[in-house]
Order: C-alpha cells, then structure tokens, then sequence
C-alpha cells in the first residue's frame, strides 16, 4: 500500500519581487496562493521556454491563434489537463472548464482541484484567456 503524502505547508516567493515592508524580506505566497501561482506559472510557460526542461509547460499561447470555436476550446482543455497533471504533482485535478466569449474574444477558464497534503477545501482557480500579439 503506497504511503499518503503528508506536508506541513507549501512556500514560494511572488513572481513580482515586492518587498515586505516590515522586515525588508521578499513577498511569500504560502500553500494555496503558492499553489494557484505555480498553476498559472505552468500554464502561461511556452514548452521549451526552460532551460533544461524543453516539455515544462504548455501550447496554451499558440494555440489561442487557433479559431474561436468549440473544437478549440476542448483543445485547450486537454492541453491545461495534460500540463497541470505532468508538472503540478501537489494537486488531484477535479475539472477544467473552458468556455469561449465570444464577445471579449477570449476563453474563459476555471480550474477546480484539491491540495494534496494539507487538510484544506477544494480550490477553485479562475482567468481569461486572450491573445494579446
């Protein structure tokens, strides 16, 4: 019988550098913002973009020059699965909805998942998705 994950929490600096202004320390996002961040660090990388690492992230970006349709948006469904399931291993995926608006031309994300190792509810995380070349 495999053996459950346990951890006592999850830390990671903000991707913005910002100084505390009490003790003059970087930021710290912790357990699920840290987590959440790493999720959209993940899906907003270009694979091969990581030095080493050609396979870490995703064609989210190249694929939003794709048409604006529902063959698409299952598309980057798939793609945000695959990316979050290979390189996000603290969390179970629950579900991913991509819903095209047509009338902000752009995609509509939200991603439900479940921490593993810390006794926390289920996490829900959402933005949009737009060309911006």
């Amino acid at each position: 019988m495999p053996a459950e994950r346990i951890s006592k929490g999850f830390k990671d600096i903000s991707a913005i550098f910002e100084v505390n202004p009490l003790n003059d320390d970087l930021i710290v996002l912790k357990n699920a913002n840290a987590i959440a961040r790493s999720i959209r660090n993940l899906i907003f990388t270009n694979r091969g973009d990581k030095p080493f690492n050609p396979f870490l992230g995703s064609r989210v970006n190249q694929m939003l020059f794709d048409p604006m349709d529902q063959i698409s948006s299952v598309s980057l469904k798939s793609e945000i699965e695959r990316t979050i399931n290979s390189f996000e291993p603290r969390v179970n995926l629950d579900k991913v909805t991509v819903i095209p608006n047509y009338d902000e031309n752009q995609y509509d994300i939200v991603i439900k998942y479940q921490i593993i190792g810390i006794d926390i509810d289920a996490q829900q995380l959402s933005f949009a998705l737009e060309l911006t070349r």
